[in-house]
Parts: structure tokens; sequence; C-alpha cells
């Protein structure tokens, strides 16, 4: 078999990627599965929890918690779009993904982030609303408002991660078809192909560049002025309620993206850190704020944490 014929035959033999555990440790992955586990059980259990209290209580009718519905239900998409596959990766050693498996999980990973982050830019403007103009507030961000918001959120995510299996599909892979993570990342297996990904990585620029560096902008921006506007608010002690009501959103933010912008360091200038480095990121980066977000909302906001109590309560009287 000539050369020429031996390089085509390997330019379409990649049919599966495969994924990685803790680096050089396979057999230690039992060690994460479990952990693993309980922190899936967890998210989904915290995000349904929120979801229900919301639903069942009528004063939670409000666009505060309308967003904060959107937000668990991203959440809870980021979460089952990667930690079933995890979970396979560290309990049951199950490490080949089909191609096209792949493809399917990086597009819904990065619907779901995307919708997050615009999600949180929709939060900031709720709470800017809610103390400029609380008496509007209900009027301004009606039902058919927020619909129409989280249409748009959810159809911006879907455009722009809409090119992103093609621009992976029309890449040939000759190289080692073995990934760095537990689960698919366009970045990761765009560093397998064996030819010119200039097109790949500037597409990616572009959307960072047009969904979380705009939103994170846009967020900082609405800080500004809800500072302005509370500091111009008399009462010392109304000026403080009302800095508290974003304390959770403040804290949602952070949750969000201080994750993303370590993995994107370690991926761009982590060159030289231990390969468990890589996979502790990683995995913090997808798992920890679909876990935090329920956590930070039923922690810090008194009607949701009163209705959680009482649904507590009820059962425990039950018994």
């Amino acid at each position: 078999m000539s050369s020429i014929t031996r390089f085509n035959s390997s330019l379409v033999s990649h049919q599966t990627f495969v994924l990685i555990g803790i680096p050089g440790m396979q057999e230690k992955n039992s060690w994460v599965a479990f952990p693993l586990f309980v922190l899936y059980a967890l998210t989904l259990l915290g995000n349904f929890t929120i979801l229900y209290v919301i639903k069942s209580d009528e004063s939670l009718h409000e666009p505060m918690y309308f967003f904060l519905s959107m937000l668990a239900c991203s959440d809870l998409g980021l979460s089952m779009s990667t930690m079933p596959t995890m979970l396979g990766v560290y309990w049951f050693d199950s490490r080949e993904i089909p191609f096209n498996a792949c493809i399917s999980q990086m597009f819904f990973i990065y619907i779901f982030q995307w919708a997050e982050s615009g999600i949180l830019v929709a939060m900031a403007f709720d709470r800017f609303i809610a103390i400029r103009d609380p008496l509007r507030y209900r009027s301004l961000l009606s039902n058919s408002v927020i619909v129409k918001i989280s249409i748009i959120l959810f159809s911006r995510g879907l455009s722009v991660c809409f090119p992103i299996p093609f621009l992976i599909k029309r890449l040939p892979f000759c190289r080692s078809n073995v990934l760095s993570h537990s689960y698919c990342l366009h970045q990761d297996a765009m560093k397998l192909a064996c030819a010119d990904t200039r097109v790949n990585v500037l597409y990616g620029l572009i959307v960072v560049m047009c969904t979380v560096v705009l939103d994170a902008l846009i967020i900082l921006v609405s800080y500004i002025l809800i500072l302005k506007t509370a500091l111009s608010i008399a009462s010392r002690k109304e000026c403080l309620k009302a800095l508290n009501t974003c304390v959770s959103h403040i804290a949602a933010i952070l949750i969000f993206y201080v994750p993303m912008i370590g993995v994107s360091m370690a991926h761009r200038y982590g060159k030289h850190l231990p390969p468990i480095v890589h996979m502790l990121m990683a995995n913090i980066y997808v798992a920890v704020p679909p876990l935090l977000n329920p956590i930070v909302y039923s922690v810090k906001t008194q009607q949701i944490r009163q209705r959680i109590c009482s649904i507590l309560k009820l059962g425990k009287n039950r018994e």
C-alpha cells in the first residue's frame, strides 16, 4: 500500500474519540466516580427543587424567579449533557464515544453555556429595573416580555452553536483520537485535526467575543448603573436592602465566569501544568456551577429558603 493510500485511509479512520479520566492513572478513575455521582444527584435535586418551588408558589411568579427558572433549566441541560458521559468514563471505564455523539455533546454544552451567559445578562437587567423603577417593575417585565426574552436568549445560543458541528465534521482526523477530558469540547477535538483549523479558531474567537465578553461588559455596565441608583437612595438601610437583592446574582456571575476563565487560561498558558490539573479544572468547569447556583439562591433568597423549609416541615409532619 502506498503512502498516499495509507494517508487517505487514516483521514477517515476516526469513527470514535477516546475520553480521558485521570491522566496516567486510569486505574484510579473509580475514586472519582462516587463523588461525581453524588455531585450529579445533588445538582438534579437542587435545580428540580428550585423549579418545583417556583412553580408551586404563586407568590414567586415574579420576573426575578422566572429568570431563575431559566437558569435552573440551563444548568440542568448542561449537567445532563456532560455528567452521564463523565460517569461512564470514571465508573465503567467506558471511554469511547462515537464521532457524531461527540459532536452532539459539544453542541449541547455550548448552547446551554451561551444561553446561561445571556440569562445572567437578563437577570442583571431585571435587578436594574427592580431598583431603578420598582413601581413599574411588573409592567416593564410582563410575562409576555419575559417569554420574548427567553426565546431571544435560546435562539441566540442555537444560532451561534449551529455552525460548530459542521466546522468539526469538515476536518480530517489522522492523528491520535484521544481527547484531553471526560467529555467533548470543540477546542479539544480541533487539536487532533491534521488540517488548517484557522477557520475554527477564528469562529470560536468571534463567538466568545460576541457572547461571553459582550455579556460580561453589559453586566458590568448594568451594575455600575445599579450602584449609581442605589447610592442615590437617601436611606442607608434602603440602599443596603436594594444592593442585598443583587448578592445572589453576583455570586452566580462569579460561579459562571471564574471556572470558564480558569479553563481558558489553562488551555492557552498552562501547557506546563500536570495533566491532572487540567482534568480537575475541566470537571469543575462543567460540574460545579450547576451544583452551586441552586445552593446560592436557596441560601440567599429568603422567599425560596422559607418555601423549601415549609416543604421539609410538611414532609416531616406527615411522617
